[in-house]
Parts: structure tokens; C-alpha cells; sequence
């Protein structure tokens, strides 16, 4: 039975040429096209295919992301490869994120689009071993910010004015003796009320406060 693919790409040239490579392998056939994310998603919802080749940028620069988020909402075991001219690990990494099995850099061997589609088609779909490490650990790290933004946030809440200002000193680099002189009050009032901080914020250290805040880029919260 045939490799049934759908080709997404804004270029018309390029994905005719896409799609005449497809069909003269013997094995794939090109059920449709489309030029857009919206033509692509509508594509999918009414057609029988195997494989998506799903350009990223179309309408826009994150176009074919947000098509195969919509179109695996709805189909979460579609096979999608995105086409990218840029081979960079930002762009890989936000890709793979959106649930895409592979990548295939526009401009490559033919032979080396046709092995892609064949083993994506397959379930062994050949995104390098080092960029699957990658992504891996970026998205590992992205779902501990996240969780830590949360409890952040949710700590911030409960934040009294004086305790945000308390903060906002530390982001200063400022000392204890120098933040009572400020306030005018004395070092063991501080002492108490970074002790409360360091409660709230689930630390041990005053260090490790600025340190999050810093980590997470909310700055400007203070």
C-alpha cells in the first residue's frame, strides 16, 4: 500500500516539486496540498493520510506549529515532519514541541526527503539522536520553570507592600545594615522579615530568592 502524504507549503513551486519527487518514488502518493495552516488543517480533517510534510513557515513564521497543534488535537497520532530552512536548535526544539516527529531541512537529497517519510511512516523516524537529546532536556527544563513560575507567582501573591520593597532591596545587592538605615528600623526587624521571605519562598537563603527571580525574569515584578 502507498505512503499517503499530505505537502504543506506556502512556495507552490516548491511543493510541486515536492510532490512529483513523492509520486515517482513508487511507493508514496500525494493526496493533497495545501499552501496555508488553516487550508492544511481543514486538508486533514477531511482526508486519509499517513504522513503530514508540514512547512513551518507559511503565513507566517510559526504558521505550520500552531496547524500541527490543532491538527494533533484532534488526530493525536497523525505523523507529522516539518520542512525548515533553518536547521537551528531554537527552531528545532520549538518544533519538536509541537508534536512534530521529524525535521527535513529544505534543499536536501530527494533520496534523503523519501528516507524520512518511509520511516516516520514506519514509527522509527530518524530526528538525530543528539537533537532528541536536546530536545529532551530543554523540555525537562522548560516543565521545571514552569512549576517554579507557578509556586513563584503563587508566592508573590502573598506578599505583603512592605516584603515586595524588602525584595526589590536584595535585587539592589543591598545589605541588611543598610536596608534597616533605609526603613528606618533596626537589623533585627529585617532579619525577621527575610526570615518570613525565605518562608514564603520555600529558600534558605536570601541568595536564593534573587537567584530565582533572576532565573525566571521577573525583575520586573519588583
Amino acid at each position: 500500500m502507498a505512503i499517503r502524504v499530505l505537502i504543506a507549503d506556502d512556495f507552490q513551486l516548491l511543493r510541486e516539486d515536492m510532490a512529483e519527487t513523492l509520486t515517482a518514488a513508487g511507493d508514496m502518493e500525494v493526496v493533497g496540498q495545501a499552501g496555508s495552516g488553516a487550508e492544511i488543517v481543514q486538508l486533514a480533517q477531511t482526508t486519509d493520510f499517513d504522513v503530514i510534510l508540514m512547512d513551518i513557515e507559511m503565513e507566517d513564521t510559526t504558521a505550520g506549529i500552531r496547524a500541527t497543534e490543532e491538527i494533533l488535537a484532534v488526530k493525536p497520532d497523525a505523523t507529522i515532519i516539518f520542512l525548515t530552512a533553518h536547521e537551528t536548535e531554537n527552531m528545532i526544539l520549538m518544533s519538536m514541541g509541537a508534536g512534530a516527529v521529524d525535521y527535513v531541512v529544505k534543499g536536501c537529497p530527494e533520496e534523503e526527503i523519501l528516507r524520512h517519510v518511509r520511516a516516520a511512516w514506519e514509527g522509527e523516524p530518524l530526528l538525530d539522536a543528539r537533537i532528541q537529546s536536546a530536545v529532551l532536556k530543554e523540555y525537562s527544563r522548560l516543565r521545571r520553570s514552569e512549576q517554579s513560575l507557578l509556586f513563584f507567582v503563587h508566592s508573590v501573591s502573598q506578599l505583603t507592600p512592605a516584603e515586595r520593597a524588602l525584595v526589590r532591596y536584595l535585587l539592589e545587592g543591598r545589605k541588611v545594615k543598610e536596608i534597616a538605615q533605609i526603613r528606618c528600623v533596626e537589623q533585627v526587624t529585617v532579619k525577621t522579615q527575610i526570615k518570613g521571605l525565605l518562608r514564603k519562598f520555600g529558600c534558605s537563603r536570601s541568595k536564593e530568592i534573587v537567584e530565582m527571580i533572576r532565573q525566571l525574569h521577573v525583575e520586573h515584578l519588583f
